[in-house]
């Protein structure tokens, strides 16, 4: 196994609709506050907006979608708060395991599972097998998840199986330990709720992904917030590394 080359001078495609979407969903108890409803029913409402986004990825045949669901920062959160959190994760997957399987989704948990508990670590390892040859979306949820972990758990995994790294490795070589080795690097990120942070999430995979924030709360985060997400993407040049001037020599007509 060679762990050090020249740099790759492949490009990635640049899809016109972006093939892989990430999604921090921010705001919900906020969203809920402005109702005078205490923060549970945002996160409530919000996994009907994530209900409908997932809808919404198949309608458009979008090949990845990735959101954020709990971050390993997140435990800092009321206890009150994590512990209804952990409760709707399991609600949901009884819930909509079925549904994912019927509409040819595949469903993938990335992140440290060894604070979710053992009857959640069961039904994410049922549903993922379940759904693992599904085909339409597939469908990823960050639980427990950190960027900086999922780049040291990579090294980590790679440095046991082939101790020789220790002298060098390159990006190639690591790649293949990274939680989402399965899925092409987002095409486009959207956070909703006002703030402009990456959060610790996708930090290897989000190297050149196109960012865009929006003030809109998670749980009112529709179809038509979404065509305007994917509208500003659709507007950026994408030149991984080169100049304008290239991108037309390369464009068919231009």
């Amino acid at each position: 196994m060679a762990l050090f080359k020249s740099p790759t001078l492949t490009i990635p495609d640049a899809p016109s609709v972006p093939r892989h979407i990430a999604v921090i969903m921010d705001g919900n108890g906020r969203w809920a506050k402005q109702r005078f409803l205490p923060r549970v029913a945002g996160h409530q409402r919000g996994v009907k907006t994530l209900r409908e986004l997932v809808l919404t990825c198949l309608d458009m045949k979008i090949d990845y979608l990735t959101v954020f669901a709990f971050s390993s920062e997140n435990w800092r959160r009321p206890a009150d708060e994590v512990s209804f959190l952990m409760e709707l994760f399991v609600k949901v997957l009884q819930r909509e395991f079925k549904h994912l399987h019927k509409d040819n989704v595949r469903l993938k948990i990335i992140g440290d599972r060894s604070r979710l508990g053992d009857k959640l670590n069961q039904m994410i390892e049922e549903t993922e097998a379940l759904t693992a040859n599904n085909t339409a979306l597939t469908f990823t949820v960050a639980a427990n998840y950190g960027g900086r972990w999922d780049v040291m758990q990579a090294m980590q995994t790679l440095l046991k199986e082939h101790p020789e790294a220790s002298a060098g490795f390159d990006e190639e070589a690591l790649t293949p330990y990274l939680s989402m080795n399965y899925a092409p690097e987002p095409d486009l990120f959207i956070r909703t709720g006002g703030e402009q942070r990456i959060s610790n999430f996708l930090l290897w995979q989000l190297a050149y992904t196109e960012l865009y924030f929006t003030d809109t709360l998670w749980p009112a985060f529709n179809r038509a917030e979404l065509d305007k997400a994917i509208a500003s993407y659709q507007h950026r040049e994408r030149r991984f590394g080169r100049i304008s001037e290239q991108l037309k020599q390369e464009t068919p007509g231009a």
